[in-house]
């Protein structure tokens, strides 16, 4: 059934077969999340390689949550307006993980099933999500208006989040030898890639909260980034005495609680109105 804004313009849906996409993404990274999150010290038996540090294990495992939730909610979507703000970062971190993968095939154990799930999940999503992508822009209609836009001291502060993470994640990922020492702890270059590709893919979500500049369209995005710094704070209430408590990562916990703050803020400003000079908009649902 066709959807019209407020003008009577036709709004662009999202298509049966992106909403599909999202929530299998979805499933597939809340597994992923229990093999690093819960089973942490158990990545020898069920991940598709081996992690022997437990608090790089559970960092994986809280960007693969906090992505499953962002998945899930905009597969919950109906005008695409509203779930396409997910989809750039999704498409991104799973494209960069393939490449990390093709470069690191040696330290997968080929001789295990999650492996050869791994291999098959991400050498099929990026494509996949790809076409999707695709015929989904070719759907007719356009963007409901804008609900309302996001204050420009918060666009601020997005702003120089992104400029902390964005660099970073590069480097990381381009090149792991050069950058490791950057980060707060040691890492191999496999997990130097796989930490590389999800600051990479956070700052892709906060550059679209930048682009899109709505309330509705975003507040998804800024629950996902929530959730995101919540379960790295776990991960150091269990593993954080596995690290030098330097200044190097307090200010890594700092960033991480900045990244919370604005997340909180998105959540109660997107999605109950706190803090906005207009009521929050309705679901389109």
């Amino acid at each position: 059934m066709e959807r019209s804004d407020s003008q009577g313009n036709p709004v662009r849906l999202v298509t049966p077969a992106m909403r599909r996409m999202l929530l299998i993404a979805s499933v597939l990274v809340f597994i992923a999340g229990f093999q690093v999150f819960v089973l942490t010290e158990h990545t020898d038996r069920y991940f598709a390689w081996t992690i022997g540090f437990p608090l790089t294990a559970v960092f994986l495992g809280a960007g693969y949550w906090a992505a499953g939730v962002l998945e899930f909610l905009a597969s919950r979507e109906r005008v695409w307006a509203n779930a396409r703000p997910a989809v750039p970062a999704v498409w991104i971190f799973t494209t960069l993980t393939a490449i990390a993968t093709l470069l690191h095939l040696d330290a997968f154990r080929t001789e295990s099933f999650w492996a050869w799930a791994w291999f098959g999940v991400y050498f099929y999503v990026p494509v996949a999500l790809g076409v999707i992508l695709i015929l989904q822009l070719r759907v007719p209609g356009g963007d409901p208006p804008q609900s309302e836009p996001i204050p420009a001291w918060l666009r601020g502060v997005l702003a120089v989040q992104v400029v902390l993470m964005l660099p970073l994640g590069v480097g990381l990922f381009i090149a792991p030898a050069s950058f490791e020492g950057a980060w707060p702890w040691d890492l191999t270059p496999l997990l130097a890639r796989a930490v590389g590709a999800w600051l990479i893919g956070w700052s892709t979500v906060k550059i679209q909260i930048l682009w899109e500049n709505d309330w509705r369209r975003c507040r998804n995005l800024f629950l996902s980034t929530m959730i995101w710094t919540l379960l790295i704070f776990v991960a150091f209430a269990r593993y954080g005495d596995a690290v030098e408590w330097g200044a190097h990562l307090w200010g890594f916990l700092l960033v991480v609680l900045s990244v919370f703050a604005v997340g909180l803020y998105g959540v109660l400003a997107g999605w109950y109105g706190l803090g906005r000079v207009a009521a929050p908009v309705p679901s389109d649902d």
